[in-house]
């Protein structure tokens, strides 16, 4: 069993506290470390070549909607501070290029779309079905309905023919990896093949209904998470109907004082994060797009497209890993992944090496003080971990991620650029003890959360809905 790491371990001030390896490290420089590595993406991304080279990517990707939607999605989490100012207005105009590719579909026909599928009028359906849509998914449209009943329900409606496109899109896309590699380097084969699994299984709506409706039930009277309940018996292949949650958007929420946000964004990393230590399963879709902020207080999250589960193994696993470079037990760290079989070439890639490479993920989550995740710091530390071209880490980059801890790394980042978005303070080194190291709770939320947990069973949600994984697949990290 891992020591606890020292409660003083980047405490307050500049001193840290002693680490089990007899390190003694600065706060500041720690600091600086990882401004450090935005400061050398932004660098990167200042190469003319780069910015150029993202024109062809988008005649590419400009026809193919569908895997267009979803990685200008991915995009649209990382901040355009990156960029040099002198090119952000070019970048950012390609990039809307990639976010505003869905198709333009008028209300008739996709309305057409629910009588096809369930064979009967809207009329019969719904009792009222508004025409304009709410939001815009990657390979559909979302609508506020209600039921004769009285119910008011959101419906999400795949775009007519997207699924064939996507799936001839995903055909193609080996043909394209190398332009894509040239305009955006951190688009490695990894992140395309998960993007290839997470577009095919957001075309099955009856699996996504399925599982939306066990993780509602996963988290039922929750005090302050909230997942609307979809209705599987009203749910098609092209149509998912859920129970609609009114709140305010990611981008009101960012207007609010920084104490909301703050509170917020603990909620927001609890879900997303938490969730793969409670329950052994998470979201791997992190998105302001899905998160909605209730009258009441709680937070709502949408789409659940892409929905991991680990096993307990692999959960030990993980949190071993993290307990050792959260102690500096780079030897430990690097033995552990060479056992699992994730460093394969030994001789590569040293302790040091794998430790930094290891914090420059999750460092964010070790600091022992109120830190603001700014979006400069979520992005310079997503891209930097995953650029070919940055020399550190070379060793690392080049060994075998198996995909369950893939998607779990993803989720992290994509959570890391979320809370940057909102520029959500907090001292979340203390809220992950609690499942880092089993703590008491420190925070309000976290008091509420495990008082919720100990009145009810945490029953584990059945495989149905969930992406089957071998662990004998692996992509390069």
């Amino acid at each position: 069993m891992a020591k606890e790491l020292p409660t003083s371990r980047l405490a307050r001030g500049t001193k840290l506290g002693a680490v089990v390896a007899g390190n003694v490290l600065r706060a500041q420089k720690t600091r600086r470390s990882m401004r450090g590595r935005s400061e050398e993406v932004r660098a990167r991304m200042a190469e003319e070549s780069t910015i150029r080279a993202t024109e062809q990517m988008v005649m590419v990707l400009g026809t193919m909607k569908g895997v267009a939607m979803k990685l200008g999605q991915i995009l649209s989490v990382l901040d355009l501070d990156i960029v040099p100012p002198a090119h952000r207005e070019r970048f950012q105009h390609r990039l809307a290029v990639l976010r505003d590719s869905a198709p333009q579909v008028s209300f008739e026909t996709m309305c057409e779309v629910v009588e096809q599928d369930f064979g009967r009028p809207a009329a019969e359906l719904f009792a009222e079905f508004e025409p304009e849509p709410i939001a815009a998914a990657s390979i559909g449209q979302v609508y506020r309905a209600r039921l004769h009943d009285g119910r008011a329900v959101a419906v999400k409606v795949q775009y007519p023919g997207i699924d064939a496109a996507v799936r001839a899109d995903l055909k193609n896309l080996a043909m394209f990896r190398r332009i894509l590699a040239t305009a955006m380097p951190w688009v490695t084969p990894a992140v395309l093949d998960e993007l290839r699994l997470h577009l095919e299984s957001e075309l099955d709506y009856v699996t996504e209904a399925a599982t939306q409706r066990q993780i509602a039930d996963l988290y039922a009277d929750h005090p302050f998470i909230v997942v609307p309940a979809s209705m599987p018996e009203l749910s098609s292949t092209r149509v998912l109907v859920s129970e609609y949650f009114p709140g305010r958007s990611f981008t009101q929420i960012r207007e609010l004082p920084a104490a909301e946000r703050n509170r917020v964004g603990e909620i927001i990393y609890r879900f997303y994060v938490g969730s793969l230590y409670n329950f052994g399963e998470f979201c791997g879709d992190p998105h302001p797009g899905n998160i909605l902020l209730g009258e009441d207080g709680r937070v709502a999250f949408l789409d659940f497209g892409l929905y991991n589960r680990m096993s307990s193994d692999d959960v030990r696993f993980e949190l071993t890993c993290i307990r050792a470079a959260a102690e500096d037990r780079a030897d430990d760290l690097r033995q552990l992944m060479i056992d699992r079989g994730i460093i394969d070439s030994p001789e590569e890639v040293s302790a040091e090496e794998c430790l930094e490479y290891c914090l420059s993920a999750i460092e964010w989550a070790l600091l022992d003080e109120e830190l603001t995740i700014t979006p400069e710091l979520a992005s310079g530390a997503a891209v930097l971990a995953i650029d070919p071209r940055a020399t550190e880490y070379a060793g690392m980059k080049q060994q075998s991620l198996p995909p369950e801890h893939l998607f779990s790394r993803r989720a992290d980042f994509m959570t890391f650029g979320v809370l940057g978005q909102l520029e959500s303070t907090n001292n979340w080194h203390r809220i992950a003890r609690e499942w880092i190291y089993g703590d008491a709770p420190v925070t309000e939320l976290g008091k509420a959360h495990q008082a919720w947990l100990a009145q009810r069973p945490a029953p584990r949600p059945t495989t149905a809905g969930a992406r089957k994984k071998s662990g004998k697949r692996r992509s390069k990290a």
